[in-house]
């Protein structure tokens, strides 16, 4: 009887709740298709009638990339060109020049050329700037120009190109392309193996584990795994990474979402290599995704110290959809989670400001967790290490001179003016104050907040139009700001003689050159040996 009962009442409660589960899923539906029938003919109305000849695919391509915008930067849409980017950003592999590429102002600029690839068999060097590819003036051509780089092994490729002002012809013949997510590795003193792993693409746990592998023949009782400027990748290579240092079966990240399918913990499903092995991973704020998977993992497993300064904070997990036509879509589907239950995003996409930016978490908004042994660990703005070095931090003024391209091109007049000699031994006073000099002709803008501040005057007089009536003042002001700046750039000298002097170590050399200098003179490199060689200090951070 009482069964019955029970019956009578509990099937109406589930049928009321798949109803309303079926209610909700109408109206979702019905929303979706009333918004895509709406975008439809509005944009079949606009390429019929607009005035002037339209371009379907490029209106498109920017309204769908324009709209996952308003999600968060990782939402994106892939076109057919872009897919194979994708493509080659996971397996590091493709038919090319074998050169950091970057594109402005209708020219393609080599940032770095890789050591006998085809641009360095070639002769180019960094700093070359291609104005045409073939018969294509880039100037004129609106598509992403690299493509024109690419193509079958063996292509013969004519380039006109520019270097320090005067034009020249080359040729470049393709070939096969790896970029390797473990592009150093170096046995250094004291027995410490040092490994720097700069993806996570599908190789990026088996060249980690060949190079700790190597080490260990060679001597390493220590290793320090170096994952500054790292911006991620693939979650599993993440987990398989941890996996050489933790346990089979230990839980190294979880994902949650609104949709269960996603929800998922992520345990290291083969034997490690060493369990044992004092460890230290380096991070910075450019250290991202999978990166701070691993270094959180890690750190609240007990079983590496942090070592550098605060990773950049991204607590959210992509996967790729296929759509038609070849393309995709990449869509944020969850949160992830390290061991200890935080999640590290920085930035919640959700919540805007007055001006329309997303809001970051203040510390005040950090919540506590504990790792394995009892460590207090924090979520909510990337991982904090657990020995900061601040000198290594890169100032505002630090990071504007990088995005600006002044350090790079400034660099590239340095080198060119002894190209046959030898990386000089650090960047000289005379040099600084050169730099300086140059920084005021080219008119860099540091942007700090003064310089922003009188854009905003000069802009407010001219659209009042009483510039002509304060241009005494205008001028007072111009002085006072360029010696502020001037007062800014000294503050910082020995971050910009830093920067200043890898850019240069990468225009004699190769990525090893610079490497074997971030090894022997960086400060957090240092200061991770420091830790691993002093067994009662590596213990007391790790409460072991």
């Amino acid at each position: 009887m009482k069964f019955s009962t029970r019956k009578k009442y509990i099937i109406p409660a589930l049928l009321s709740g798949f109803l309303f589960i079926g209610v909700s899923f109408q109206n979702d539906f019905f929303e979706l298709a009333k918004q895509i029938e709406i975008f439809t003919s509005m944009f079949k109305a606009v390429n019929q009638n607009y005035v002037d000849e339209t371009n379907p695919g490029n209106m498109m391509d920017v309204a769908i990339k324009n709209m996952l915008k308003e999600l968060d930067p990782y939402t994106v849409f892939f076109n057919e060109q872009d897919v194979l980017k994708h493509k080659i950003n996971n397996t590091g592999e493709y038919t090319g020049i074998g050169a950091l590429i970057t594109r402005k102002d209708g020219q393609l600029i080599l940032r770095e050329v890789y050591e006998n690839m085809p641009a360095d068999k070639a002769g180019f060097k960094a700093g070359d700037v291609i104005t045409q590819i073939g018969d294509v003036n880039l100037k004129d051509f609106k598509e992403d120009a690299s493509q024109l780089l690419k193509g079958a092994k063996n292509t013969k490729i004519e380039i006109i190109y520019s270097r320090q002002g005067i034009e020249k012809k080359g040729q470049i013949i393709l070939d096969e392309v790896e970029i390797k997510a473990v592009p150093y590795y170096k046995l250094l003193a004291n027995n410490v193996g040092y490994i720097v792993l700069s993806k996570f693409n599908e190789k990026a746990s088996s060249e980690t584990k060949e190079a700790l592998l190597t080490l260990k023949e060679k001597g390493a009782t220590k290793i320090i795994l170096d994952l500054r400027d790292n911006p991620g990748g693939l979650l599993h290579e993440a987990v398989n990474v941890c996996n050489l240092f933790v346990p089979k079966d230990e839980s190294i990240v979880t994902t949650k979402s609104k949709n269960t399918v996603h929800n998922h913990t992520y345990k290291t499903k083969n034997e490690p290599v060493d369990v044992e092995i004092p460890l230290v991973v380096i991070v910075n704020d450019r250290s991202a995704s999978a990166s701070e998977i691993v270094s959180g993992a890690l750190q609240d497993l007990d079983r590496a110290v942090i070592v550098g300064n605060r990773s950049f904070g991204k607590g959210l997990v992509q996967r790729p959809f296929n759509l038609s036509y070849g393309t995709q879509v990449k869509v944020t589907i969850s949160k992830y989670y390290t061991p200890s239950g935080r999640c590290i995003q920085a930035t919640d996409y959700s919540k805007k400001d007055e001006n329309g930016r997303p809001i970051k978490t203040s510390e005040k908004e950090f919540n506590a967790f504990k790792t394995k042994k009892g460590r207090t660990v924090y979520d909510g703005g990337g991982v904090l290490p657990d020995v900061e070095i601040s000198e290594m931090k890169k100032s505002a003024v630090g990071q504007n001179l990088t995005d600006s391209d002044a350090l790079f091109n400034f660099a590239t007049q340095l080198y060119y003016k002894n190209p046959n000699g030898k990386v000089p031994n650090a960047i000289s006073e005379a040099e600084f104050s050169e730099f300086k000099a140059y920084i005021k002709k080219e008119h860099v803008d540091l942007n700090t907040q003064i310089e922003k501040s009188f854009k905003t005057l000069v802009e407010s007089a001219k659209k009042d139009k009483i510039e002509n009536e304060l241009t005494v003042e205008i001028k007072q002001l111009e002085t006072a700001i360029e010696k502020a700046k001037d007062k800014e750039l000294d503050k910082n000298k020995e971050e910009i003689k830093r920067l200043l002097y890898q850019e240069l170590v990468l225009k004699y050399g190769y990525r090893k050159d610079f490497y074997d200098y971030v090894a022997a003179r960086y400060t957090d490199v240092q200061r991770a040996v420091q830790i691993l060689t002093n067994t009662s200090e590596y213990q007391t951070i790790l409460k072991k």
